[in-house]
């Protein structure tokens, strides 16, 4: 008899067990755990002044070379000396030089001893035509030789001023005011034409040359200020305005190089001189929030980050507006469509939906 009752009662209670344990798995399903997830704040920072070195040169360094073969017989400056202009720099053996001068100028005395008995040969030959004591023809050949004369003299007179200027060459001087940056050549070295013996710089024009990043290059126009320290005494500083911006990355290192004109610098900034540029920002600097690269979700063509609301604990979506990649690695700025004091998701997007609810874990400022 009891064994009839157990038997007749297993059957209710594993349908009441089987009921239970569905009710649980529809509130589990119906009341899911909130997601954990990380966030930030959103923050609009100024845009900070990122400095770069820089090194001092001459904007105008010319290549100086003799513009005649020649075995250079003096050398009268050294790196570092100040020169004026039309001083003389080096020389080399001037006596191929003097020679040609000397048999220019035997060339221009023959062809005036030529040109001056052709022209007594033609004024004798017209008097005997208008006495008739001479053929016509007798006086157009004495005519003809006489213009032959004539520019056989001219061309003897320009090959002398040739000769004469040939022998300037064998003196090498300076074309402008400016310091002596480098020597090439030595004396007792023979010296072909166009070949460098010294490299002369401009000194009151000065450029500070600065390589910087391509993340920094887009924010860099023609005219830009910037102030420029020296490294050793950052006390000593100086105005200069950006005059040339390379048109191409440099393909080794990827940056982009600055020529900044600071004309009006102190005379400390010599050439060579290790320096600090750092923009000038007018007025206040653009504000914009800095967030991390994994707060942003690509979507349709379109960026976008998970806002929290903390009054539910829960995401929605939000599509924002990028402007750049920010000077910190691995970062961006958001440009629009945040506002300060919202927080935002920044582990554990991928898995989010429209509405989900959250669990906070604060992450600190990058």
């Amino acid at each position: 008899m009891t064994l009839n009752r157990i038997c007749t009662s297993l059957p209710l209670l594993l349908s009441v067990s089987l009921l239970a344990g569905c009710d649980q798995n529809s509130v589990a399903r119906e009341e899911p755990a909130p997601r954990p997830v990380k966030v930030v704040m959103a923050a609009a920072e100024q845009d900070k002044a990122v400095s770069s070195p820089g090194v001092v040169r001459a904007r105008i360094e010319t290549d100086l070379a003799f513009r005649t073969l020649g075995r250079m017989v003096s050398r009268k400056v050294d790196v570092g000396d100040l020169v004026h202009k039309g001083d003389v720099l080096a020389e080399i053996d001037p006596l191929t030089l003097q020679l040609a001068v000397r048999s220019a100028e035997a060339e221009l005395r023959n062809a005036q001893a030529q040109l001056e008995n052709a022209a007594t040969t033609e004024t004798r030959k017209r008097r005997l035509v208008q006495s008739n004591a001479a053929s016509v023809a007798d006086h157009d050949l004495a005519e003809q030789q006489l213009k032959s004369a004539t520019a056989n003299a001219a061309k003897a007179t320009a090959s002398l001023a040739k000769a004469h200027e040939q022998l300037g060459y064998a003196e090498l001087r300076a074309e402008f005011d400016g310091v002596v940056t480098a020597t090439s050549a030595e004396m007792g070295q023979t010296v072909s034409a166009g070949q460098p013996v010294l490299k002369l710089a401009r000194l009151e024009q000065r450029d500070v040359v600065v390589d910087v990043p391509e993340a920094q290059f887009s924010r860099v126009r023609l005219d830009d200020r910037f102030n420029v320290a020296l490294q050793l005494d950052s006390r000593i500083q100086a105005t200069g305005v950006v005059r040339e911006i390379a048109p191409q990355a440099d393909p080794n290192t990827r940056t982009y190089r600055l020529k900044i004109g600071i004309d009006q610098a102190p005379d400390i900034f010599r050439l060579g001189a290790v320096v600090t540029a750092t923009p000038l920002v007018v007025g206040e600097g653009k504000q914009a929030i800095m967030l991390p690269l994994s707060a942003i979700r690509h979507e349709g063509g379109t960026s976008q980050v998970w806002v929290v609301d903390r009054s539910t604990a829960t995401v929605a979506p939000r599509t924002v507006e990028l402007e750049g990649p920010a000077s910190a690695p691995r970062s961006v700025l958001v440009q629009a469509g945040l506002r300060e004091g919202e927080e935002i998701v920044i582990a554990g997007i991928d898995e989010l939906t429209d509405g989900q609810k959250v669990q906070l874990g604060q992450e600190p400022r990058p």
